[in-house]
């Protein structure tokens, strides 16, 4: 079979429809209805390559790339030895009409809380 790089010869000259195939002897346009001789369509072969952004992409998936945080020092006793230091960074987790939640990070034991 023969490669093609110019995918023209699937779709309609008129319209730009992809064309169907309901006849072993032409190809027609869903849209105009024009024909289109199966010849020229007979014998060709099309490869393409799609990689996972591509297909993240048309699925809408949206992919964050891990962030640093400053993570930033309070007073805040811990909930399992009772220090009194933790670190903390706050995401918004719900939607924007709903407060963050704090996740600390107890500076001693290292134990993580987080409060709404």
């Amino acid at each position: 079979m023969a490669n093609s790089r110019g995918l023209d010869f699937l779709f309609c000259h008129l319209c730009g429809t992809m064309l169907k195939v309901p006849s072993t002897k032409y190809a027609k346009c869903p849209l105009c209805e024009t024909k289109r001789d199966i010849n020229d369509i007979k014998g060709k072969e099309i490869s393409y390559t799609i990689s996972a952004e591509d297909i993240r992409k048309e699925l809408g998936i949206i992919i964050m790339e891990e962030q640093k945080v400053q993570l930033s020092k309070v007073n805040k006793k811990c909930e399992k030895c009772g220090h009194g230091e933790a670190n903390f960074y706050t995401r918004q987790m719900r939607s924007a009409d709903e407060g963050q939640t704090t996740f600390y990070t107890c500076t001693r034991c290292g134990h993580q809380f987080q409060e709404n």
